[in-house]
């Protein structure tokens, strides 16, 4: 039986701030390096990013040799100590990823070990080598060497002017292979694709006009909770109804706002399905904006409306949550689903920027690209998770239904 050593950090600059991780995997007997990963992760928390890089550590070694035994050395105490079942795990971003790590390989079959970060060199190179491709707007960078594979340095993906992505090797000399990360980077497609089997599919419905929707009014999850219009019911009404015949949902959640519940409410009826709350899926809190218009906000001091326009790190006036925070909930949100509904359709009911955010991270695309979005009343959206971590974006804004 094989053995590996699996050596995984992960880091975010600003906790939560840019993030990234890199994994290295190592021949127990020879010593010999056989694969190492990095990849830039958007917005997450530090904890978030370590989870990942041992997720990616242990992947790696499973696509080598799935019945060899793992001996991962990481110089995280709260990773190694929580794996190892001496810590419970409280953090709700911390479980869904600890238990898609334990289902790697079968009990028993993996060890941990806390190192002092100078025995962790490889691993926080390469993760710092992510962080920084991301910082310099390098968002899709991913870097993969296996068994065999001269090394290289890493790779990039940039989007082109045509909208496609390309590799490119720095040295000329070795095509990487490049691995799509959870967050950021394109799916693996085409005809060399693996079969990773049927994706975990999330439909994103955002919920229907509300009063204050036609008046274009903030409304997040500070504000008075606005339930549906006439129109807003109506929309919801052909929206289940376009849900039904296409006949693949089998499952719906729920931002706990009022507007979402009675969205999510109108098209269960439709498909006769339960409805599943899920307090991540709300929108952003926009402080004392709520209720008023983007004018109204601008005839205001507007120090704080720059900078909200220019930093999404910056929260709105009065408390609010910041949209690098409410990525950080997203991200987290998408995690646990992905997780418990592998293989399945899932219809989230939800608002605009958490439906732009998953789009965005799905992408890799920075995050000013918030922005430069459309995303109507009643409107669909679709992305599906594979098995692997990609992520392919299949539709936007589908309005289609409202003008039957």
């Amino acid at each position: 039986m094989r053995e590996f050593i699996v050596e995984a950090d992960g880091g975010s600059r600003g906790n939560p701030g840019p993030a990234g991780f890199g994994s290295v995997v190592i021949d127990a007997v020879t010593g010999e390096t056989l694969v190492e990963r990095a990849e830039y992760l958007g917005v997450v928390t530090n904890n978030v990013a370590e989870y990942r890089g041992l997720l990616a550590g242990l992947r790696a070694a499973h696509e080598l040799d799935p019945t060899a035994t793992v001996h991962v050395r990481m110089d995280s105490k709260l990773v190694v100590e929580q794996m190892s079942g001496r810590w419970k795990i409280k953090h709700p971003d911390m479980k869904p990823l600890a238990a898609e790590a334990a289902r790697v390989f079968p009990p028993g079959r993996v060890t941990y070990e806390w190192i002092p970060r100078e025995r962790n060199k490889a691993a926080d190179r390469l993760a710092n080598e992510a962080m920084d491709a991301g910082v310099s707007g390098e968002t899709g960078y991913a870097v993969r060497r296996e068994p065999g594979e001269a090394a290289a340095d890493p790779a990039v993906v940039r989007a082109s002017g045509a909208g496609e992505a390309r590799a490119e090797v720095t040295d000329g000399t070795a095509a990487a292979d490049v691995e799509a990360a959870r967050s950021v980077a394109a799916p693996a497609a085409g005809w060399g694709a693996p079969d990773l089997g049927a994706p975990a599919t999330f439909v994103l419905l955002r919920h229907g006009e509300t009063p204050l929707t036609p008046q274009k009014r903030f409304s997040g999850s500070g504000g008075t909770d606005p339930s549906l219009s006439a129109a807003g019911r109506e929309q919801a009404e052909r929206a289940g109804a376009a849900l039904a015949r296409r006949g693949t949902i089998q499952h719906i959640v729920s931002s706990p706002l009022a507007r979402t519940r009675e969205t999510a409410a109108i098209v269960a009826a439709r498909l006769g399905l339960e409805v599943t709350v899920e307090d991540g899926l709300r929108e952003t809190d926009f402080g004392a904006w709520e209720g008023l218009t983007f004018a109204e906000v601008r005839e205001r001091p507007p120090d704080d409306l720059n900078a909200w326009l220019a930093d999404t790190g910056a929260r709105p006036t009065g408390g609010g949550e910041s949209f690098a925070e409410t990525a950080v909930r997203v991200a987290a949100v998408r995690d646990k689903l992905t997780a418990a509904h592998a293989g399945r359709t899932v219809l989230l009911v939800t608002h605009v920027t958490p439906i732009k955010t998953f789009v965005r991270l799905a992408l890799g695309a920075p995050p000013e690209s918030l922005f430069r979005m459309e995303l109507s009343a009643a409107s669909v959206s679709a992305i599906a998770y594979y098995a692997d971590g990609n992520a392919s974006v299949r539709l936007l804004n589908d309005t289609s239904h409202l003008r039957a």
